[in-house]
């Protein structure tokens, strides 16, 4: 049977192209972020779900609403940390606030919610540390990058030898979030509460949801257009900084 080329596109092509096409990929559970070199029939395959459906989901999304992501990294970055970096700090402690009222309510019924609560720990961890070095580290780097170049002036100094090495970290680090995401959502049955759930043990199940949701639109804003960018730049400073020591 012959494919059509939206099943043989990358997810995250599929995002890149249309943002919108992100939330129906999460209603699907297809990793758009860190499983973005999935084409979507692959993903689908590993997924057990039919691809026919999604590609008539996505087919149906107008122009109308339709609005690209911003080409300026510098912007690109202020987004990502007044709305995503944001949620995260905001959303961790009440997660985890809950998550221990519950296990402390249910462990003995629901065993499982002990190796949740530890995982999701370990995201918040990691993930506190990761927007660290991205805002103090990476990010800064790059818009001293874009600054040059805006500015035909030398290219920044660094310690990375290229950008290619924090931007590799990053990537790790953000699939280690998913890869706990995902063994979280396949614990906890898709994030679906028992029938003797409290209201509390609902509440959370939604966050966690939530946080997996916001978690792909994150990951895939920086692996699949923040970095691309970066590396771009990368590739124009260096050019001027090249064309500038010709000139002496």
């Amino acid at each position: 049977m012959t494919r059509t080329p939206l099943e043989t596109t990358p997810l995250a092509e599929i995002v890149r192209r249309d943002f919108r096409a992100g939330a129906i990929l999460d209603r699907y559970h297809l990793d758009f972020c860190c499983g973005g070199a999935l084409s979507l029939a692959d993903a689908c395959q590993q997924r057990g779900v039919k691809v026919e459906e999604i590609v008539t989901d996505i087919e149906s999304l107008t122009d109308s609403s339709y609005e690209a992501p911003g080409d300026d990294p510098v912007a690109l970055i202020a987004h990502i940390v007044d709305t995503h970096h944001s949620y995260v700090r905001q959303s961790l402690p009440e997660i985890l606030d809950h998550l221990s009222t519950v296990v402390a309510a249910h462990e003995s019924r629901h065993p499982e919610l002990a190796f949740i609560e530890s995982q999701f720990s370990k995201v918040a961890k990691d993930l506190l540390q990761h927007l660290v070095k991205e805002e103090q580290v990476l990010f800064p780097y790059i818009e001293s990058l874009a600054d040059a170049i805006d500015h035909k002036g030398p290219r920044p100094p660094d310690m990375f030898g290229t950008v290619q090495n924090p931007i590799r970290m990053m990537e790790i680090e953000h699939q280690e979030a998913g890869d706990r995401m995902v063994a979280i959502r396949e614990l906890s049955h898709n994030y679906t509460p028992p029938a003797d759930a409290c209201n509390t043990y609902r509440l959370v199940m939604e966050e966690l949801q939530a946080f997996e949701r916001d978690l792909h639109r994150h990951v895939d804003l920086e692996n699949n257009v923040l970095f691309p960018k970066t590396l771009e730049l990368e590739e124009k400073a260096e050019r001027l900084s090249r064309g500038l020591k010709s000139e002496f």
